[in-house]
């Protein structure tokens, strides 16, 4: 007789992860894969009662009816009144009112949102409630980021409001949509169907920004072209500002300081002549009668041959001032970047802004600021923040960040911003004593202003994950955050994006918040390290090119600013050199005078030291440079090794480009180490220590490279 087997059945149990292209950003809305804290979610959230009497409710309406069934599994009615436990009240306190429900809202201002739990009409409510609909928006978004991050509801009790008056992206973006310093496509907006054309993603853009607590959003390149100044351009920006306007996002202009010449017909653009005058408070009059909330002007003048009023004889105050006075009847407010050098000028260019703007403080009209970038020279790796913070006083100064990578291996780098954007925000200017940072500084609580603001300069184009890199998307989210609280931490706002966006798997998120955080720090040391600056090739800015010195400024060559020579590297900023430290407060001069008492991260920056000089780290500058460029290279190793152990966590397709961009990233910082390492060696004429690998390659190799096709130039 034959022995029976019995039947076994083998069950493979697999999770399905579907796909995603980026485009969903970190509004995925994805369900709740937790049962214990989804079943907890479904008892505290039944039904939404929404007062609803405007543009901006019916975009609230639209967010939660997108997310909640999706986030819960189960449809959410919307009710006229409240009739059992779990209803999401979303209301001004005016309809609160007849709930008798009295939160206090008299310090949130208009923008500002309180979230808590309440007993209305004896039944356990969740209330979202400000003194405008933008607020509610805001309180929503609030809330839904809530759930997306598995945050307990039981007793929520959230009050938020911004820290900064002004929160904007400055979008570099040309009238041919070309997209100065843009790594992800072509500029969203697009110019020829507008305006009777309005793309879905123009809303869904501002969906993003709002959902963040950004505000406004410049749309043109601050190298302007006044085209975008005459009718017809201003009816396609009116198009835009109309799909913005519920968001509570205003936009606002790069006005080109020689327009009255250009489509105006003027013979000059002379501030103080009452012709040009009279020029702008007509154009700025017919801009509001199409776009009744718009926001004002941002300047780029006498800039990188930008017209401005020192053509004329005139001062940054004068030309500011000219717009200031056309815009004051409407609100409207003048940012005027602070981002100005001359090469006729043979001071140190960490020094010219300072020297110019300086002696103009309190002299600019109250509805002027001056927008400062976060360090003196442009954009770079690392920075010092710019002695302008807290040097001036009696003006509102608004923050540059850079959020697109042009300095940071663009979009092919993974890395993380926000480190960098709180390490400048942290640092004390000692402009009222002690504490002074430059948050405070901006936030205007310093000196008592009632401008403040925040500027990024955005990393969005038409690619369908909007920011090229996966991980770019990071740092959109990153800058809104903070510009909303500048007092986040960069972990939570880490964990946040890596939540909504990926997953809440601690396996996770564990591996790639550590290295998110780490990202920035990597990236210095295998491009920039101690100090060094301004090492990028020419016109693209793309790959290491420290050797440069034939350009026709000499602030655009790096030599001009590494100052390599047999004796040492580093540019002396020090009262022995161009003396650019005596533009800081005596506290941070005294620290950073000495070269054993600076950071480290700032050494060569602010000092030019001899090749055996040796650190407090026990190694030589020479020893230190090569230990930096190979760990940081190294370390982008341990990065793809981190996003290779997350594979089960992540959809197959935006595994795999992360995957393959890491893999760019990787070749690109080896690049880097090798071609700043030997170009460095043929002033120290040191070896390389033995315990690094040899590059392979010769320094001529690396100085033949040539990039025609990089991205990122505006012509």
């Amino acid at each position: 007789m034959k022995k029976k087997w019995p039947l076994i059945l083998l069950c493979f149990v697999t999770v399905q992860l579907h796909a995603e292209n980026g485009y969903d950003l970190w509004l995925r809305y994805k369900k709740i894969e937790d049962n214990r804290v989804l079943a907890r979610y479904r008892l505290a959230i039944n039904d939404i009662y929404l007062e609803e009497f405007s543009a901006t409710a019916t975009v609230i309406r639209h967010e939660l009816s997108l997310a909640l069934p999706s986030l819960l599994a189960k449809q959410i009615a919307f009710s006229s009144q409240v009739r059992k436990n779990g209803t999401l009240i979303i209301a001004k306190p005016g309809s609160l009112k007849a709930f008798k429900f009295a939160p206090n809202v008299r310090d949130l201002g208009n923008e500002g949102y309180h979230i808590s739990t309440a007993v209305i009409s004896g039944y356990r409510c969740i209330v979202i409630t400000g003194n405008t609909d933008v607020a509610l928006l805001y309180g929503v978004f609030h809330f839904l980021r809530h759930l997306q991050t598995l945050q307990p509801l039981g007793n929520i009790n959230v009050t938020s409001t911004p820290k900064l008056q002004l929160r904007l992206l400055n979008h570099w973006d040309n009238l041919n949509r070309t997209v100065e310093r843009g790594y992800a496509g072509i500029s969203l907006w697009n110019w020829h169907t507008l305006p009777t054309y309005i793309d879905k993603r123009y809303k869904d853009y501002a969906r993003a920004n709002a959902s963040i607590g950004i505000n406004g959003t410049v749309l043109t390149n601050v190298n302007a072209n006044a085209t975008v100044l005459t009718t017809d351009y201003l009816e396609k920006v009116a198009a835009l500002a109309t799909v913005f306007r519920p968001y509570g996002i205003r936009v606002y202009l790069t006005a080109r300081f020689s327009a009255p010449v250009e489509i105006g017909g003027l013979k000059t653009a002379d501030p103080l002549d009452p012709a040009v005058n009279e020029w702008w408070r007509k154009k700025v009059n017919e801009i509001y009668q199409l776009i009744p909330d718009f926001g004002g002007f941002l300047v780029k003048a006498n800039s990188e041959g930008q017209p401005g009023p020192q053509n004329y004889g005139r001062t940054h105050a004068d030309g500011a001032n000219m717009l200031a006075t056309a815009l004051r009847p409407h609100k409207g407010i003048v940012m005027w970047r602070a981002f100005v050098y001359s090469n006729e000028e043979p001071d140190d260019r960490h020094k010219q802004a300072y020297n110019e703007f300086v002696p103009l403080d309190g002299k600019f009209a109250d509805n002027v600021m001056v927008q400062v970038k976060n360090g003196a020279i442009d954009f770079q790796p690392r920075e010092p923040f710019h002695p302008l913070f807290g040097a001036m006083p009696f003006t509102p100064l608004m923050m540059e960040y850079q959020v697109t990578q042009e300095y940071l291996g663009q979009a092919t780098n993974l890395v993380f911003l926000a480190p960098m954007y709180k390490e400048c925000l942290a640092s004390d200017t000692y402009a009222k004593g002690k504490g002074s940072t430059v948050a405070s500084v901006i936030d205007g609580s310093v000196h008592e202003h009632k401008l403040s603001g925040m500027a990024g300069v955005s990393n969005t184009g038409n690619d369908i994950n909007w920011t090229g890199h996966p991980f770019g998307q990071a740092n959109w989210y990153a800058f809104g955050r903070l510009a909303w609280d500048h007092s986040i931490s960069s972990e939570s706002i880490c964990e946040e994006w890596l939540r909504m966006t990926f997953s809440n798997n601690a396996s996770f998120i564990q591996p790639i918040r550590q290295m998110m955080l780490r990202s920035h720090e990597i990236a210095v040391r295998y491009s920039t390290p101690i100090g060094l600056h301004h090492l990028m090739g020419t016109g693209h800015h793309y790959g290491p090119a420290p050797w440069v010195n034939n350009l026709s400024r000499a602030d655009w060559n790096p030599v001009y600013y590494h100052r390599a020579d047999s004796m040492g590297i580093g540019f002396n900023r020090t009262s022995t050199g161009s003396n650019a430290l005596s533009q800081y407060a005596p506290p941070v001069r005294t620290q950073w005078e000495d070269p054993a008492s600076i950071p480290m991260q700032l050494l060569l920056w602010f000092h030019h030291l001899p090749w055996k000089h040796r650190l407090n780290t026990g190694r030589t500058v020479w020893e230190e440079l090569c230990y930096q460029y190979y760990s940081g290279a190294d370390s982008v190793q341990w990065m793809q090794q981190q996003w290779s152990k997350v594979k089960s966590w992540v959809d197959e397709e935006r595994h795999e480009q992360v995957r393959m961009l890491l893999d760019i990233q990787q070749q690109e910082a080896i690049w880097w180490r090798n071609a700043c390492v030997l170009y460095f060696q043929t002033f120290s004429k040191l070896p390389i220590p033995p315990q690094y690998p040899s590059p392979g390659r010769s320094l001529d190799y690396y100085r033949s490279l040539k990039f025609p096709f990089a991205p990122g130039i505006a012509n």
